[in-house]
């Protein structure tokens, strides 16, 4: 029995580490934090320097776009819907969102906002017509714009219905993540800085992360379902501390868990994969955990802001500085 037990263990150790990411490409200048994996085949990308990649072929080959008038604009967030159709949002100075209907050979500006101090922060679509963006507060509120058109245009909701932030509570464009839909009608996002919480059905939950600097917080959300979600965040100035850098409740945010065994440094994006496997990455790599946050295994030590998972598929990319992209593989 104790040798079977011994088998066991091994195999199950290997079944982990056989999983690995497998880099697709890497080698410019440009940084990558845009990411939208339509299917197994389909992967949109967004970064700095106005780029936009697309391949049709499950990331073999790549066409590289720059956005014509908006060559130093940096695209942190991406939503594709097919080989054809995208939207990008561009951050700050301003900040736009721009949709193409013809694989990016053509963009038009679908929203613009001059007012000092936009700066935009991530964008979750429900599906094809109706979507969100959020942005870091303005007058203390959190500037929130839904779509119901595809991104065709965008209505910013009233007033008074936006969110109210903390002193020092704000945002991080690190991955496009940290707003997810959270059923078919709702949103949830969460916020960093001073104060760190998720904002979610009208309530403000803080949230066990490291917080208190500019620097610290949450930076990505995923959602399994209405009530299971994971956080991962730290502070960005130190890559790899791993003091209070993940979370994830089984409640709706009423509790909290902490890993016993935590992600090996700052993490800007996490995923959820398929029952109890979830993914995160950050600057100095990637870790995977399969008993729902209990424990995470490192699996790469390349450094990425995003990681999604294909929309309808299995497939999970990766996308970070210096034009890496990578896949999971196992």
């Amino acid at each position: 029995m104790k040798n079977i037990l011994i088998v066991i263990l091994c195999f199950t150790g290997l079944t982990v580490q056989s999983q690995s990411v497998k880099i697709l490409t890497t080698g410019t200048k440009t940084g990558m934090r845009g990411l939208s994996v339509v299917n197994d085949k389909i992967i949109w990308v967004s970064g700095t320097n106005g780029t936009v990649g697309r391949s049709l072929d499950s990331g073999n080959n790549w066409k590289w776009m720059t956005v014509k008038g908006f060559e130093k604009m940096d695209f942190r967030d991406i939503e594709a819907f097919d080989e054809t159709s995208a939207v990008i949002m561009g951050i700050d100075a301003p900040a736009y969102i721009l949709r193409t209907n013809d694989g990016g050979e053509n963009w038009q500006v679908v929203f613009k906002d001059t007012t000092a101090g936009m700066f935009l922060d991530a964008m979750e679509f429900w599906n094809e017509q109706s979507g969100i963006v959020i942005g870091d507060p303005l007058k203390g509120r959190f500037f929130i714009a839904q779509t119901f058109d595809g991104g065709n245009t965008w209505q910013g909701i009233p007033e008074q219905n936006k969110p109210i932030a903390d002193s020092g509570e704000a945002c991080f464009a690190a991955s496009g993540t940290n707003i997810r839909k959270l059923n078919n009608a709702e949103a949830i996002f969460i916020t960093g800085g001073l104060t760190s919480n998720v904002h979610v059905q009208n309530k403000k939950i803080n949230l066990p992360l490291i917080q208190g600097k500019e620097t610290t917080g949450a930076n990505s959300i995923a959602v399994k379902n209405k009530k299971t979600w994971m956080v991962v965040g730290g502070d960005f100035n130190t890559k790899d501390s791993s003091t209070k850098n993940a979370a994830i409740t089984f409640n709706g945010g009423k509790k909290w868990k902490t890993p016993s065994k935590l992600p090996g440094g700052y993490r800007s994006c996490v995923e959820y994969i398929k029952k109890k496997e979830w993914i995160t990455c950050g600057l100095n790599g990637v870790d995977i955990t399969k008993d729902n946050g209990e424990t995470f295994t490192n699996i790469s030590k390349e450094g990425f802001h995003v990681v999604r998972k294909a929309k309808k598929g299995k497939a999970v990319f990766f996308a970070g500085w210096n034009g890496r992209i990578g896949k999971l593989v196992e």
